[in-house]
């Protein structure tokens, strides 16, 4: 495990070979660029307004779930299944790709934000900054129309050790150079109120030695991300310390994917529990704690 962790920690402060967030006079001028691929974030329904080539992309595009009663939702497509898929998209080797959210939903952007990066694109993948919100609100221009797309040409993909698992996770809780970070909002965290359904609720709580760095007080209450001077603040008053691994957590692997691109904004090494609480509630004896942040 030391050794995933030091490979990530070099890939990881490793510079983007492209801009981790661009805005959206950026992007405008790169629209006709036929290496910068274009992903819409959403559904059929609000696809309906998009950004000029953008390519609908759904979260269930790009990962798999289990809905049994003992599977997991929104995991990783096993490798050969994820490239296919990427290429579905359009995304070659030399792609720049830029992913943004519709309707402010930040946190399935950056779920494939995190999921290029796992497939080994994520230096040349960036976040549009403020979404398709911003867009619009700078008078943009929009299409109903889907562009014709074609497929684009891989090699094996360069799989990241950015996911761990509940183990991981349990010897890692309260490790020097570890921070585990719960990014639900904080009444999931504090106990106020429990996730899951009705036919399989979460526990009621968080990961014991876990933080708290809700997803939702990173951004601007729509799709852009606040400053780095907001972001550090946050993380610190969490008790995040500079040049730590952040470990996130949420409910189900998406939540956490936001807090995870403000970390690596800030420079720190991240990771993924992908399980997430879904799988934490279920297993033996996994400590669990109420209470706000300490």
């Amino acid at each position: 495990m030391m050794f995933m962790s030091l490979v990530l920690t070099a890939w990881f402060l490793a510079p983007w070979q492209v801009q981790p967030m661009v805005t959206s006079a950026w992007l405008a001028d790169h629209l006709a660029d036929p290496k910068v691929v274009v992903l819409h974030v959403g559904n059929a329904r609000d696809y309906a307004v998009h950004v000029p080539g953008a390519r609908l992309v759904s979260l269930g595009d790009v990962s798999v779930s289990d809905r049994s009663e003992t599977g997991l939702n929104l995991q990783m497509l096993p490798p050969d299944e994820l490239k296919a898929a990427l290429e579905a998209f359009g995304i070659s080797d030399d792609s720049h790709v830029v992913v943004y959210p519709a309707q402010n939903a930040v946190q399935s952007a950056t779920r494939v934000v995190l999921t290029l990066a796992y497939a080994g694109l994520g230096e040349r993948t960036s976040m549009l900054d403020g979404g398709l919100t911003g867009w619009v609100r700078e008078g943009r221009p929009t299409t109903p129309d889907a562009p014709a797309v074609r497929p684009g040409m891989l090699k094996s993909l360069s799989i990241q050790p950015l996911v761990v698992d509940s183990a991981f996770v349990r010897s890692h809780v309260g490790q020097e150079g570890f921070r585990v970070v719960d990014a639900r909002t904080r009444a999931f965290y504090e106990g106020a109120s429990t996730g899951g359904s009705t036919a399989q609720p979460h526990k009621t709580g968080h990961i014991e030695g876990a933080v708290n760095v809700p997803y939702d007080e990173l951004t601007d209450g729509a799709s852009q991300f606040k400053t780095l001077e907001e972001l550090r603040a946050i993380f610190d008053a969490a008790g995040v310390k500079a040049g730590e691994t952040v470990v996130a957590y949420c409910h189900l692997g998406q939540q956490a994917t936001a807090a995870i691109l403000a970390a690596r904004l800030l420079g720190h090494p991240v990771l993924l529990y992908d399980g997430s609480f879904e799988e934490w509630s279920r297993l033996p004896n996994a400590p669990v704690a109420t209470g706000k942040n300490k």
